[in-house]
């Protein structure tokens, strides 16, 4: 994954180490200690090697810095309105051509079909549990048919 590089001008060559979702810019070290001055109160986020470990509530696609809204159902992946976006241009609307949802539909429907999965584990499991008792019953038959054989000879 390419750095992304600080949004002040003076800047444009220093890697960012921080993003500010209300301001809508990357920030250096340098930005970072003057903007965390000034607008305490705004959504700032550390930058990782791994941003897409990170759930911010934030899109962290460059340049997006919209709140995640959607989901893609194409690619299993939460949205921004700029990746759903109909026009593609500056690395917008990736997902324009994709099977899109509002993030509380999807909510809903993951929930019953993991309720489903759920009623269905039960299921096997109880199904498991029989077949084991099923199972120690005929091995004691077996021992017992064996005891019984041994008497016999």
């Amino acid at each position: 994954m390419e750095k992304i590089k600080c949004s002040y001008n003076e800047h444009k060559n220093v890697d960012a180490i921080k993003i500010c979702c209300d301001c809508k810019i990357y920030m250096c070290n340098k930005c970072e200690n003057l903007h965390s001055g000034l607008f305490m109160n705004h959504h700032v986020y550390y930058l990782e090697h791994n941003i897409n470990n990170i759930f911010s509530g934030y899109c962290k696609q460059e340049n997006h810095f919209d709140k995640l809204d959607y989901f893609c159902k194409t690619h299993n992946i939460l949205c921004c309105s700029a990746c759903i976006v109909k026009v593609k241009k500056k690395g917008r609307g990736q997902h324009s051509e994709c099977d899109v949802c509002i993030i509380e539909d999807i909510k809903n429907e993951k929930k019953e079909i993991l309720q489903k999965n759920i009623k269905e584990l039960e299921n096997i499991s109880d199904s498991i549990q029989t077949s084991i008792k099923e199972l120690k019953e005929t091995f004691e038959q077996i021992y017992n048919n064996k005891e019984n054989i041994k008497m016999k000879i």
